[in-house]
Formats: structure tokens, sequence, C-alpha cells
């Protein structure tokens, strides 16, 4: 079968699903703040305890005002990554106290992290989450969500490059956990989208991926409208077995990919 994805076009940088990059306020200059030192805290430069750079040296370093400053660390309170304390200053907060699923929070430590650590990371939580998403799925979801979830598979059949695939295929999973009926299900299927994003770019790599997955996402479709819990977690099941086998093939081609 001739591959659909035989000539990849441009794939979008990693500094592209960033908060602070992509959206118009990426320009502002607490931005840009933010997102220097909330990179520097996940890769390790800065570690648990360890207190923010003063505050002088940061509006020297910046050329930023004081209030603009504070804003930014304002932000990284909010994001869990560091604690204000008063004439301590801002200190570095423990890992397990990250708001993990917060879209920049994920975002660094995608960008931080050994490849091969993030995709077996996302790949556990994947094999906790999905197939009990899709079971409640079948039990809960209305003829509407199954609609809704039936489009975005089509939308995925008609795809021809990783560009198009993208949406319908993140729209596919989140119109599952959107479906359990269950909003907090829902807002975590909708915070790992973009850890998933990257998953389905990185297995795109290999040839056929897209019309062998085609097959497992219809099974999970099919299930689904059957109302069969079961068969929903068990086709789950079946499509992160070989989204794993996708994707440790991709990495060992040449041990990284290059997703930006």
């Amino acid at each position: 079968m001739k591959a659909l994805f035989t000539s990849l076009p441009p794939m979008r940088t990693r500094a592209d699903h960033s908060t602070y990059s992509a959206q118009p306020e990426g320009k502002s200059q607490h931005g840009r703040i933010v997102s220097e030192l909330g990179l520097a805290i996940v890769r390790g430069e800065l570690q648990p305890g360890d207190k923010l750079p003063p505050e002088a040296q940061l509006l020297e370093r910046y050329e930023i005002s004081r209030p603009v400053l504070r804003e930014a660390v304002r932000v990284l309170v909010a994001k869990g990554l560091v604690v204000s304390r008063q004439r301590a200053g801002a200190i570095v907060r423990p890992r397990n106290e990250w708001h993990m699923l917060d879209p920049d929070v994920l975002y660094w430590l995608i960008q931080a992290q050994p490849q091969r650590d993030f995709v077996q990371a996302l790949l556990e939580v994947r094999q906790i989450f999905e197939p009990a998403a899709a079971a409640l799925a079948a039990r809960a979801a209305s003829d509407e969500q199954l609609a809704g979830i039936a489009t975005a598979y089509e939308g995925m059949a008609a795809a021809r490059t990783t560009a198009e695939l993208l949406e319908p295929d993140l729209a596919f999973h989140r119109r599952i956990a959107e479906a359990t009926g269950n909003d907090l299900l829902a807002y975590i299927g909708n915070m790992l989208s973009l850890a998933l994003r990257e998953s389905i770019i990185l297995s795109s790599q290999l040839p056929n991926t897209h019309e062998l997955s085609l097959p497992r996402h219809k099974a999970i479709l099919t299930a689904l409208q059957a109302r069969d819990p079961l068969g929903a977690r068990q086709a789950t099941l079946v499509q992160l077995d070989e989204t794993e086998t996708d994707l440790s093939n991709v990495l060992a081609s040449d041990g990284r990919v290059n997703l930006a």
C-alpha cells in the first residue's frame, strides 16, 4: 500500500505550542520572562528550594520594569512552579507540586526531558486514562457525542498529510473524554492534547502509520456506537500497544526525532 505521508509538510516548532510563544501575549515582556524562567526551572537549572535570582539582577538582565517582573513571577506562582514569600522572595517548589497539566508547564517538560522519557511517560498516562475513558464513554455518550466522535474519525480518514491528520485525531480522543460525562476526565483529555500532538507527529515519521491506525480507531468507534464498554476498552488497548511499537521504532531509528 502506498504511504499517504510520503512528503510531510513543515511541522510547527515546539515554540509554536507554548502559550507564551504562540499567542499574542507571547510577545509581551512578562511572557518572555515566564518562558525563560519556567524552562530553566523545568530543566533543573533552578532546583526545588532555590530562590529565583535577585530582583535587581533580573531587572537588569531583562531590561524591564519592576511591575512587569512581578507579573511574570505571579504567573509562575499560578503554574505551581514557585512560591512567593515575603522577604524570602520567589522559591522553586518541589516537582510534585507543579501544575503538570498546565499547557506551558507540559510544553516545557516536553522540551526539557529526553524524548524517550517523555514518550514513555505519556504512554503510561494514556494506558491508564484512555481505556477507562473509552469504556465509560461507551456507557454514557449521547447520540450527539457519538456523532461528533464519528465526524472526527471521518476527518482522520480523509487526511492526506500530517497537518490534516492532527486536528481530527486530537478531536477523536478529546471527544471520547468529553463523552464520559465526567468534567474532570474531559479536562484531563483536553490538557493532554498538547502531549498527544507531539506523539502523533512522532509516530507519523513511519510510513503507513496512518493507514494502519485507521482500522484501530474504527474499532474504537464501532465499540462506542455499540455501547460496548469492554470492547471499547480492548480496542483502545490494542491501539495504544501499536502506538507504543510505532514510537519505539521511530526513536530506535536514530535515537531522537527532531520535532522543531
